[in-house]
């Protein structure tokens, strides 16, 4: 949250303040404006989430799966709008964005053949140097605190491995939730919107074509209840099977049905970023990963880098994980 000579500076740099704010006028247009700044800042989408639409597998029937992921990001530009802007700020020698550091943990277990339930807690913390109206001289600002926090449970409709006809997919419907995280939810672009939501989402996973080659989609459409800003979210690509290796390359779209824009002054580096915000993105994921032969250890690594947007920032993101399975019954007849 900004504070009292943070706001001063940021109206005066736009003209909303006289010079003089000791008089009544001026200390009446700070006060309200503390307050209307305080209602309508906000953050970006970022529940934590299994890429490549590796959540249509389930686990064994009574097994666990633990994952731990960890993630950066950095930005360098933003669209406030559809209007792009460079929000670097050089100190030092050293040039400075918006940046993103978390981990979190994942759990799955695997209740039947079919249905599974999963659970991801993280910790997450971002800053930056560029908006005067919280860093006038380019200090750097920030916000830490757990991650929104998603679960769900799962059911397998098909899976392609068991399936009488070459046509069927591994298909599987996912009913998740999202709880808020605790990071302050008034620090622009902070890692989340940090709203209570419910996801309906499907996942599918097909191989095709020559030995390994597949395709992977992954759609939902998320409720946030909180906020009223309900987002939709697609991503599709294709995989390639290698022995224990995975390869992996895609499309992923951030869509959000309602919102308002940011409101961003290049010329003070003032932004106004709404509670509500109406984010979109366009973006290529890529990634690979290998799985032990006995233990069946999935080490992983994941990248994804923002192409366009509006009401967003330009993120690149890249990261590693590791999944571990623990127990677990084999089908009857499975090898």
């Amino acid at each position: 949250m900004m504070t009292d000579n943070q706001t001063t500076t940021a109206l005066r740099g736009v003209g909303l303040l006289p010079a003089d704010t000791n008089r009544p006028l001026a200390r009446a247009l700070r006060m309200l404006a503390c307050l209307a700044l305080a209602q309508t800042l906000s953050a970006s989408e970022n529940v934590p989430h299994a890429p490549f639409a590796q959540w249509a597998d389930t686990p064994l029937r009574k097994q666990f799966v633990v994952g731990l992921f960890f993630q950066e990001s950095e930005a360098y530009h933003i669209w406030a709008g559809n209007t792009y802007h460079d929000v670097t700020w050089e100190s030092g020698g050293e040039d400075y964005g918006i940046d993103i550091t978390q981990g979190y943990l994942t759990l799955e277990y695997g209740i039947t053949e079919r249905w599974a339930a999963d659970l991801a807690v993280g910790y997450t913390t971002v800053g930056w140097r560029y908006f005067s109206n919280y860093s006038p001289d380019g200090d750097s600002e920030s916000t830490s605190g757990l991650m929104d926090i998603s679960l769900g449970v799962r059911y397998q409709i098909f899976n392609d491995a068991q399936a009488q006809s070459p046509w069927i997919p591994t298909l599987t419907f996912r009913a998740g939730a999202v709880l808020p995280g605790t990071y302050d939810k008034d620090f622009p672009f902070a890692p989340g919107v940090r709203s209570a939501a419910i996801e309906p989402e499907f996942l599918l996973r097909k191989h095709f074509g020559w030995p390994g080659l597949g395709f992977y989609s992954d759609s939902l459409f998320r409720w946030n209840r909180t906020t009223h800003n309900d987002q939709y979210i697609v991503s599709a690509g294709l995989f390639q099977k290698i022995k224990g290796w995975e390869l992996n390359a895609g499309y992923r779209h951030l869509g959000t049905i309602e919102g308002d824009d940011i409101v961003f002054d290049s010329a003070t580096r003032y932004i106004d970023y709404p509670r509500a915000v109406r984010e979109n993105q366009d973006a290529f994921e890529a990634g690979f990963s290998y799985t032990t032969s006995k233990r069946r250890w999935q080490y992983g690594f994941y990248t994804r880098t923002v192409l366009d947007g509006a009401n967003s920032d330009g993120k690149f993101w890249i990261g590693g994980y590791i999944n571990i399975p623990i127990g677990g019954q084999k089908p009857a007849g499975a090898p």
